[in-house]
């Protein structure tokens, strides 16, 4: 019997959206040469068990990156975007101050100057609805508004405190028509905080959100009438980011810490794919 060598791929775990370790939102980044099988790169997904493990691959017309968490691929993903531009800038390009990744919502800026980065993503409007019942049955709080963004769904309520001190029954957000569920109020000490839940695709409660910022910067720059933002997601570990509306783009800037790195060993005779 031939022997084949196991594959070795190296792999990193950054905490996004923060200036310490164990806070911000943990995203696991795995650079490739070419494409694993999609349900080898989201059996890895799984076993990180992460809000979302990137994957990116560089060829001869750029660099693509996706995004899975534990049960599915998503179209956008800002915290796992700002990692993998971590590791660009740290491993691949050290001297680079721009990295473009291309992705299933478009090309995808990031540049970083000294310790912070900023993410360039397309802003998505809100339209309100009508408030459905099960919503409050979920949050236990009546929301003051309600909004559709893309396949999301955003509550607004009165207060920080209110976000912050929520218990949702994460049983009843899962039977929600929406893929997740955003809560928003303005904040204490900064413009807006927010909290972000989506059972449906393996993430309870996700620490901080990058998409999440696409749908809630829009909104919030014209309430309150300003394109400048400074938000906080009012998660258990928490996260910070600085954000502005420009146009039809959201710029989200943030710091990054490093974890751990390793190297995953797939077996040698597993099919990749161009």
């Amino acid at each position: 019997m031939t022997h084949v060598e196991p594959l070795k791929l190296s792999l990193y775990q950054i905490d996004a959206f923060t200036r310490r370790q164990f806070g911000g939102n943990p995203a696991a980044v795995c650079p490739l040469d070419c494409w694993l099988p999609d349900a080898t790169m989201q059996a890895i997904a799984a076993e990180n068990n992460l809000s979302e493990t990137a994957f990116f691959v560089r060829d001869a017309h750029g660099v693509r990156i996706r995004w899975f968490t534990p049960l599915s691929e998503v179209k956008l993903c800002g915290h796992a975007t700002l990692a993998s531009a971590w590791v660009w800038f740290h491993y691949i390009e050290p001297h680079a101050d721009k990295v473009i990744f291309d992705s299933l919502s478009g090309p995808l800026t990031v540049t970083r100057s000294g310790e912070m980065l900023t993410l360039d993503f397309p802003a998505m409007a809100a339209q309100a609805m009508q408030l459905p019942s099960p919503l409050i049955e979920a949050l236990g709080v009546t929301p003051l508004e309600c909004h559709v963004v893309g396949e999301d769904w955003m509550a607004v309520v009165d207060s920080a405190t209110m976000v912050r001190e929520l218990l949702p029954q994460i049983a009843v957000i899962r039977q929600l028509d929406c893929r997740a569920l955003i809560v928003t109020a303005p904040g204490d000490d900064c413009d807006f905080v927010s909290r972000f839940f989506a059972p449906k695709v393996g993430i309870d409660e996700d620490p901080v959100t990058g998409s999440a910022h696409t749908k809630l910067v829009p909104y919030w720059a014209n309430r309150l009438g300003k394109n400048q933002l400074h938000a906080r997601q009012l998660s258990p570990r928490g996260g910070e980011l600085i954000c502005e509306l420009h146009g039809e783009r959201v710029l989200m800037s943030g710091t990054a810490v490093p974890y751990m790195s390793g190297t995953i060993t797939l077996p040698g005779n597993l099919s990749w794919s161009e």
